[in-house]
């Protein structure tokens, strides 16, 4: 990958605390500011693929009306963190579910805000 040349202008405290930390790790402070920049670029990629990902699962079970029940859900999880092979459930109808009611979540609390 080609480097483009960028200026970041820094306020003075923060380049002080870059090149002292950068220096404890081995890294020149360009090295560091690189590395951190990647991290929290990942970091927003990622956040926001989560949001889109949990927008279309809404998107899927208002059209479906089909979801898993939050205590099923629960269990399977606390069964995978235990190294346990808990049996897949199947999706219900969305009986009193919040994507049924008047109480929805609102479409601009689902939105990325990062």
């Amino acid at each position: 990958m080609a480097s483009v040349p960028t200026t970041l202008k820094l306020p003075s405290e923060l380049k002080d605390r870059v090149a002292s930390i950068a220096e404890g790790t081995g890294k020149s402070p360009h090295a560091f500011m690189l590395e951190a920049i990647e991290q929290q670029t990942r970091n927003a990629e990622k956040r926001k693929q989560f949001v889109a990902d949990g927008q279309a699962a809404v998107q899927e079970t208002r059209r479906t009306g089909k979801a898993y029940r939050f205590e099923e859900v629960r269990e399977y999880m606390q069964a995978k963190m235990a190294g346990k092979k808990p049996a897949k459930r199947k999706a219900r109808n969305g009986h009193g579910s919040a994507f049924e009611s008047s109480q929805r979540p609102s479409r601009t609390n689902l939105r990325f805000s990062g």
